[in-house]
């Protein structure tokens, strides 16, 4: 009786511990290694702003200096945005940012100190196709009201 006692208490932890160190490669995910092509490995292509203002009567300059605190380009898919901060007052146009990635954007201008001019704000996409014979993506903000 005392040995067919001491095996039913035995046998479960014996399974017990069988169990706990049997192989646990039927739960294991393998990350296999995929190659990559080339074309993913290379870096985001990224382009230059070039900033300038669209004056009330629709005219567009690339030049003088204005009340203008910074220019500010938004993601309008991912919210990231990038400025051009200058401590505000004046700016000489044109105003350049470097390394945005291609997307759609809406770009506006921050008043400057004075707060002589509003500015206004335009969406469009940055791609390759936006480059112009500069090798920028020029883009205008509307000047929406000045004293």
């Amino acid at each position: 009786m005392k040995n067919t006692t001491f095996k039913l208490i035995l046998l479960p932890i014996l399974l017990a511990m069988l169990n706990g160190c049997s192989s646990n490669d039927d739960f294991m995910v393998q990350d296999k290694k995929v190659p990559v092509s080339k074309k993913e490995i290379s870096k985001t292509q990224t382009y230059t702003i070039r900033y300038g203002l669209m004056s009330q009567n629709g005219t567009k300059t690339l030049s003088g200096s204005y009340d203008v605190g910074s220019f500010v380009a938004t993601n309008t898919a991912t919210g990231e945005s990038f400025e051009t901060y200058a401590g505000g007052g004046f700016q000489a146009l044109p105003k350049y940012y470097e390394g945005i990635p291609a997307g759609t954007y809406t770009f506006t201008a921050m008043q400057g100190q004075g707060g002589w001019v509003g500015y206004g704000s335009v969406t469009g996409i940055v791609s390759s196709n936006q480059v112009d014979a500069d090798g920028y993506v020029t883009i205008y903000i509307p000047i929406i009201w000045e004293e």
